[in-house]
């Protein structure tokens, strides 16, 4: 008898540990546990959404024929842990070997190293190939490596998977990324296509209830909530996404709009990272479109780069790196997250419309993450590993290993350089061109100075100044640190001042 360990972002039906089972001689163990739904606080919606899909794809294996012993989080006797609740299984059923997909978190992985030694079981642990690049394989690529770029990690996936690539293994229309035709800002338009969004059965129901109950003082809103949580449901989100959404999604990667959360954006990074979708097949079905002469080059390599680029890149630094990785903090950065984080209850309109929607819907898109609420906590100096347990907590997509490089590495600048070749800071000129934000706001995005100015301009240049010791050999800040040492030295006191008036009133 064989007892296989699905763990609550494994939600695939071809995963490694389940291949070669009878459904005769195995069973399935599930747990929904207090040390996973407690580890940060987090957002009602992203415990509703997984908590609700681990329950629809047990059911699913129900009545596909498998035997599958599922506990409730309120289960009288449910031990809140994974190694107790393994143990626990082991006391009803008598089995003779132990499977499991290793997990995608660290710490989870370390409480698991020790159950060859705590049960008098085999257990038998199998890499994660739901990824197209092994771990193993990530290290050769980046053995001796002086830097670990993503475009060329990026390029040795397209080679391995032969996505977008000519008869001669090159770039299809000649270049490997499109990256800068996918900066349009977008305008408000009447045809936008609308999000494709669930209303919740009965299950999920009574998953919102238990919410409510357990966890009523955790981040965000309950309703409305509208995540599939079933496979066939994750595969009409695709399906919507291919046929209204897809032809414009390069142009409008980086676009923001007031009262519009999902803008051309797929939406379906948590469908992704839970096991309901496959990521290959997501590439190569975005490919086909491309093929067939229904969406541009340049929105097929951008989707096509985050998923077989980008998402396994950060995997592979997260497993390299870990476990200090999370106590990295490159420019000892250690101001409290503002507590309009947990609210939206500011005057600056990107950071309310950012945060707002996060807490209504446990989304943002990577613009809004990374060169607003990302790109304002680095400005003012918060503590990166605060920053992300946030985006840890508010996200219904975020799982460590690829939340923590996302934030701790691209966003905060916490390991140095390691992810990204230069911290995103930005003034609000960026916000300008790529949104509608600064015309609603209370804050003047064209003065530098005053009252009314907006804050990120001073903070753009009181983040330059005090880090210069550590930034000032970065040769892509070379201008910008040209243009400070140019300014008048009254005007440099100027934004200092107004700069430390504003992290004062924080």
């Amino acid at each position: 008898m064989k007892l296989v360990y699905i763990l609550g972002d494994q939600l695939t039906r071809t995963l490694a540990s389940l291949r070669g089972c009878r459904k005769d001689d195995t069973i399935i163990l599930m747990a929904e546990l207090d040390e996973e739904t407690t580890y940060v606080g987090h957002h009602k919606q992203k415990l509703i959404f997984i908590l609700s899909a681990m329950r629809h794809f047990a059911e699913e294996l129900r009545a596909d024929g498998w035997s599958v012993d599922y506990v409730d989080l309120e289960a009288p006797e449910n031990s809140g842990t994974f190694s107790g609740e393994l143990a626990r299984a082991l006391e009803r059923h008598r089995v003779d070997e132990v499977r499991v997909v290793k997990p995608g978190e660290w710490r989870v992985q370390a409480a698991m190293d020790e159950w060859p030694g705590k049960f008098d079981v085999c257990i038998r642990f199998f890499d994660d190939d739901r990824f197209i690049c092994s771990l193993a394989e990530f290290n050769d690529w980046a053995e001796g490596r002086s830097a670990l770029t993503m475009e060329y990690f990026y390029r040795q996936m397209r080679r391995k998977t032969g996505l977008l690539l000519d008869g001669e293994a090159e770039p299809l229309g000649g270049r490997w990324n499109y990256d800068k035709d996918n900066r349009k800002p977008a305008k408000p338009d009447m045809f936008m296509p609308q999000a494709l969004r669930f209303a919740p059965d009965d299950a999920t129901k009574a998953v919102m209830t238990m919410v409510a109950r357990r966890f009523p003082d955790n981040v965000g809103k309950l309703e409305p909530f509208g995540f599939a949580v079933t496979r066939a449901d994750a595969e009409k989100v695709v399906d919507h996404f291919i046929t209204h959404v897809l032809p414009r999604f390069g142009d409008f990667q980086d676009a923001m709009l007031t009262g519009e959360a999902f803008l051309y954006h797929a939406v379906i990074s948590p469908y992704l990272n839970i096991g309901l979708l496959d990521p290959l097949d997501l590439c190569r079905r975005v490919e086909a479109e491309y093929e067939a002469g229904r969406a541009p080059l340049n929105a097929v390599e951008g989707f096509v780069r985050q998923i077989i680029g980008w998402r396994e890149f950060v995997r592979g630094i997260y497993w390299r790196e870990m476990p200090d990785y999370v106590t990295r903090n490159f420019l000892a950065a250690d101001r409290p997250l503002p507590p309009f984080y947990w609210t939206g209850e500011t005057e600056m309109h990107c950071l309310a419309e950012a945060i707002g929607q996060t807490l209504d819907h446990a989304y943002a898109h990577h613009i809004q993450r990374l060169m607003v609420t990302g790109n304002f906590a680095l400005l003012i100096g918060a503590d990166p590993r605060q920053v992300h347990e946030w985006y840890l907590e508010v996200y219904a997509d975020a799982y460590e290993w690829v939340e923590l490089p996302n934030t701790l590495g691209m966003s905060q600048f916490g390991d140095g350089g390691l992810l990204g070749t230069k911290p995103y800071a930005a003034s609000g000129a960026y916000i300008d061109r790529m949104s509608d934000y600064c015309t609603s706001c209370r804050y003047d995005v064209t003065e530098k100075t005053g009252e009314n100015a907006c804050p990120f301009n001073t903070l753009y240049w009181h983040f330059l100044d005090r880090n210069r010791q550590k930034l000032k050999g970065n040769r892509r800040l070379a201008m910008p640190y040209a243009t400070w040492d140019k300014m008048e030295p009254s005007r440099r006191r100027q934004y200092l001042e107004r700069a430390e008036s504003f992290l004062e009133s924080l």
